[in-house]
């Protein structure tokens, strides 16, 4: 699988719910998602592969390839690259 043009295939990273007292808070304030790059498109500049991008949870679309799920998103839609 390989991505083309400006786009950017992410595998989701889960992230943990918050524990306060015992209690699971439910995290609804954040805005953004968490992923891995698994591939970039000929065009995209700034992310490479394996970096941990931070993107707009509303973003693109979901893809199944070989029974793992991806999102596919565009660069413009990351904010914050680890």
């Amino acid at each position: 699988m390989r991505a083309v043009n400006f786009y950017i295939v992410v595998e989701n990273i889960k992230q943990e719910p918050k524990k306060v007292a015992g209690l699971i808070v439910k995290d609804d304030d954040n805005r953004y998602s968490k992923g891995k790059v698994v591939t970039i498109g000929n065009l995209v500049q700034g992310v490479c592969d394996n970096d941990i991008v931070h993107y707009d949870k509303h973003a693109g679309h979901e893809i199944n390839w070989q029974d793992k799920e991806y999102q596919v998103i565009t660069v413009k839609d990351v904010v914050l690259v680890e």
